[in-house]
């Protein structure tokens, strides 16, 4: 972990790290070059996207009563959802997670 980065007084590229070790600058700046052309294509958003999402997000409402062992602790959800406030919340969160996932598979692919 880098604490303090610092250029040498004496002009040379080099960072001090906190263990005491030293790396050139050039190196570091290779690294991340090699890291850029890895990041995949995203997509923009779009009504797909949109529609992939929310698929995800009503899957794992559904899904989430069967799944969460205690899904009716906390504040209670108004209507006949038998979901809690956090369980509800919990559940839509991970449908995102889980729609992006799907999105940035299928653009990968080439399918979006």
């Amino acid at each position: 972990m880098v604490s303090a980065i610092f250029i040498m007084q004496d002009g040379s590229d080099y960072l001090s790290l906190h263990s005491g070790e030293k790396i050139l600058i050039s190196s570091i700046s290779s690294i991340l070059f090699a890291v850029q052309p890895t990041v995949p294509p995203t997509p923009s958003w779009n009504p797909t996207v949109g529609i992939i999402i929310s698929v995800c997000s009503l899957v794992m409402v559904l899904l989430a009563p069967k799944i969460i062992r205690y899904p009716q602790v906390g504040p209670k959800f108004p209507g006949p959802l038998p979901l809690s406030v956090p369980a509800f919340v919990g559940a839509m969160c991970f449908g995102h997670a889980i729609g992006i996932g799907i999105v940035l598979g299928v653009t990968n692919i080439g399918r979006l």
